[in-house]
């Protein structure tokens, strides 16, 4: 029978090898069978619900149709508001609107320079002087009989009358035949002509208006707007009196008779210039009633809507109520943004500003997520499930005050644990992603809240000071001490808030006070119960959970002990080294020491074929060829995966079982094996040495790598004959030299410093055990006929021990190395 042949029944080397690069998805999805939801898919499908999920719950309104009710229908239930909205008061608003309309002062454009009448004064007197070819008369001479008779004569005539139609039509007045008749006669003198001109301009300069009793109407409002339309200069005028109609004009003008009559020295001349003003009056005062509507629409327009305040939670309508017209303006604003169509829009913008936040946290720091797809997918179910949580009790919160109306539900908002969702994150996940975590679930808080930043400030610190409590865990008692430290930094915190944002001599103040401690004491108690109910759904282990794994009566254990007492005893040893050394390096000294108890417990299914549970028996190896050997040697780490899953013990502890061996080489057998192809055909190239390699992965953590050099050394000092303090640090020191060599050590955090701190604690602790001891010659004896036959695990070819010069020599230079010495 073939090697090969011998090996099939045991173990398979293509089953024994997994690509190291999938290691840390093995414990999540491969016996789960989803190989669809990979690393990246499962982030995408975590933020998409997430961002989703709390979106529509902040808008609840685009779940539900809100109902239509119509003037007179009765409400079937008792309707509030669900936010803060402002309704038009359209009364208030109309008769504001009217006010500022009549507050307009009426406009009036005002032509003060009676540019029209004098030129057309003058044009007339000119063509009349032509007409009837009088001259001139400045001096104003008395004309003769022979003149008044051909003047009379010319009345009636045709040239007379185109005159006279002429004179008229120039300053646009109805034709006047004994005016006309007297401007004749007079020779259309220049002192006429003047002082018509001195009246119309005096009377025009002051204003006349059409209409004396629309214009005191509108000066009663307050007065006019007088628009000179030349200057285009406005000013206000309250005085009625200071303008004339056109009766006043004329009336002003006719008192003026007396004065004109001792100024020319003619009556008739002074009656002509009186009737020849008057003739000339026109309205120079004339209402804009364009300019004015434009003003008042333009006024009406400036004044705002006037609004009311519906503040949340005030009742819009009672149940039982008849609808009136007030109720259906209140809940036609409150059914506005509740409708669907609306929030359509708000619900994916709200998604994009958390999904944001959340990635750009993960991205920053949360990279340890990255490392497995259930510490990703346990932190978004946490965040989710705190943010359900506190939806539901923000609602609790409204109904409970709303029964007891001496305190708010504000007040209570104080008692919500959500520190609790950081505790749980802190101890399985980290200071680092808590804080991140708490960073996320006090913006979802404030926006449950209505964006209220004090509560975004509230919550932040005591879901950090939470985390910061627990961040080194080993006892469920520390839950409750850091959920009570909470819960006194939250009275002060909410202490500090009721003084700034409400009134601290207040029922409100006690409650909020109250409630504080509440929640953190809640906090602690819940995260308390919660605890094992995560460590079993997600596969986590916590320090409580490695205490209780230390536990020597686990019975994992005492089949060891049973079935393989050798192995038992090797590993109690290796679980010494490695919690004296573990804090040095900054590893976990309980998860180290643990991962040590159970790091070999494969063994138990074939304990006889490991040399230290053979108690001095027959060696089954001395009847099997080298490969079948070295396979039932690899087969312990696959067995001892196989029964910490089976037994629960966790994936860290799963790793290190996998890790502890890494890659290294089974140098007996393959030495063994090449010795045996050398002695049969000459030749040892058939020898392939990664068949005599464990197949890894190398470790990846400081505990891995620890539990790793801490097996070697303690397998290795059994060989030695006399363990000297410098035959133990020699040894230790080659073992060392020789895994970092190999590369074992690459993919974990291990330091050089780390390793010389590692050498100190195993020479401290391996020269514990081997303390100075009387040496009796028969035990010699049996010890080096042991140590003849190698150890079918860890030792090496050649003695370990540091008995040789040249070994110590290159242990030296090798030390020297690796800074060691």
């Amino acid at each position: 029978m073939t090697d090969k042949s011998r090996l099939k029944p045991i173990i398979s080397r293509k089953t024994a090898k997994k690509p190291e690069k999938d290691s840390y998805l093995r414990g999540s999805f491969s016996r789960l069978g989803q190989q669809w939801f990979t690393p990246l898919r499962l982030r995408w499908i975590i933020l998409i619900t997430l961002s989703v999920t709390i979106s529509v719950l902040l808008f609840p309104g685009i779940l539900t149709k809100p109902a239509d009710y119509w003037i007179g229908d009765v409400a079937a239930r008792d309707i509030k508001a669900s936010h803060d909205f402002l309704i038009e008061n359209k009364e208030v608003t109309e008769k504001d609107r009217e006010k500022a309309m009549k507050d307009v002062l009426a406009v009036y454009d005002f032509d003060s320079s009676a540019s029209n009448v004098v030129p057309s004064v003058r044009e007339a007197f000119a063509m009349g002087r032509e007409q009837f070819g009088v001259p001139s008369h400045a001096d104003h001479p008395n004309q003769t009989d022979q003149e008044k008779t051909e003047i009379t004569s010319l009345q009636g005539s045709e040239g007379y009358e185109l005159s006279k139609e002429r004179f008229f039509g120039i300053i646009e007045s109805a034709p006047d035949e004994k005016l006309f008749l007297q401007l004749v006669k007079s020779g259309f003198q220049d002192v006429v002509e003047e002082n018509v001109i001195r009246l119309v301009t005096d009377a025009l300069g002051r204003g006349i208006v059409g209409s004396k009793a629309m214009f005191k109407g509108q000066m009663e409002r307050g007065g006019i707007v007088l628009h000179d339309i030349y200057s285009k200069k406005e000013s206000l005028v309250a005085d009625p009196e200071r303008f004339y109609d056109m009766a006043g004009a004329r009336s002003h003008i006719r008192n003026q008779a007396g004065e004109l009559q001792e100024r020319i020295g003619s009556s008739e001349l002074a009656e002509s210039t009186v009737r020849l003003a008057q003739l000339l009056i026109r309205p120079n005062l004339t209402y804009n009633q364009r300019e004015t509507e434009s003003r008042r629409e333009l006024a009406r327009e400036s004044v705002k809507p006037v609004y009311f305040k519906i503040k949340k939670g005030e009742m819009l309508v009672r149940e039982g109520e008849r609808i009136g017209p007030e109720h259906i303006l209140k809940l036609a604003e409150e059914n506005r943004s509740l409708r669907g169509m609306n929030l359509i829009g708000r619900v994916p913008a709200m998604a994009i500003l958390i999904g944001v936040l959340i990635s750009v946290l993960y991205f920053i720091g949360a990279q340890s997520l990255r490392r497995d797809a259930r510490d990703l997918l346990f932190a978004g179910a946490t965040v989710l499930s705190l943010f359900v949580f506190m939806w539901a009790y923000n609602f609790v919160a409204e109904e409970v005050a709303r029964g007891f109306p001496v305190f708010s539900s504000t007040a209570l908002l104080f008692a919500m644990p959500v520190a609790f969702g950081t505790m749980l994150i802190s101890i399985f996940q980290g200071m680092g992603v808590a804080v991140m975590a708490s960073l996320v679930i006090s913006v979802l808080a404030s926006l449950i809240t209505d964006g209220r930043s004090e509560f975004f400030i509230y919550f932040f610190i005591n879901s950090v000071a939470a985390a910061y409590g627990v961040r080194n865990c080993s006892e469920r008692v520390v839950l409750i001490k850091a959920g009570l430290a909470v819960g006194l930094i939250n009275v002060l915190l909410s202490l500090a808030v009721q003084t700034i944002y409400g009134s601290f001599y207040s029922a409100d103040t006690i409650v909020a006070a109250a409630s504080g401690f509440t929640g953190g004491l809640l906090a602690g108690i819940i995260a308390t119960g919660i605890l094992p109910l995560i460590e079993i759904s997600f596969g986590f282990t916590t320090d409580i959970k490695f205490l209780e794994l230390s536990n020597l009566d686990q019975p994992l254990m005492r089949e060891l002990m049973v079935q393989a007492p050798g192995t038992y005893h090797h590993s109690v040893i290796i679980s010494n080294m490695v919690e004296a050394t573990a804090k040095a390096i900054q590893a976990n000294p309980l998860l180290a020491k643990v991962s040590a108890y159970y790091h070999d417990i494969g063994k138990i299914k074939k304990p006889l074929y490991f040399i230290e549970n053979q108690m001095g028996g027959e060696n089954k190896h001395e009847k099997l060829a080298p490969s079948m050997s070295s396979l039932i040697l690899i087969s312990h780490v696959k067995d001892g995966v196989d029964l910490a899953r089976e037994h629960k013990l966790g994936r860290e502890i799963i790793s290190i079982i996998e890790q502890h061996h890494g890659t290294n080489i089974i140098s007996y057998f393959y030495h063994k094996a090449k010795e045996r192809m050398l002695s049969r055909s000459g030749k040892v190239t058939d020898v392939k040495e990664e068949d005599f390699r464990y197949p890894g992965p190398k470790p990846q953590t400081k505990e891995a790598g620890l539990v790793m050099l801490a097996d070697m050394v303690e397998a290795a000092s059994r060989s030695l004959i006399d363990p000297t303090p410098s035959r133990i640090q020699g040894m230790v020191h080659k073992i060392i030299n020789k895994v970092f060599s190999d590369g074992q050590l690459d993919e974990c955090e291990l330091t050089l410093k780390d390793l010389h701190e590692i050498a100190k604690g195993f020479n401290k602790t391996l020269s514990g055990i081997f303390h100075q001891r009387i040496e009796y010659p028969e035990i010699v004896a049996k010890i080096a006929k042991k140590a003849r036959n190698g150890s079918t695990d860890h030792l090496p070819e050649e003695d370990s021990g540091a008995n040789k010069p040249e070994d110590k020599t290159e242990g030296a230079q090798s030390l020297k190395r690796l800074g060691l010495t």
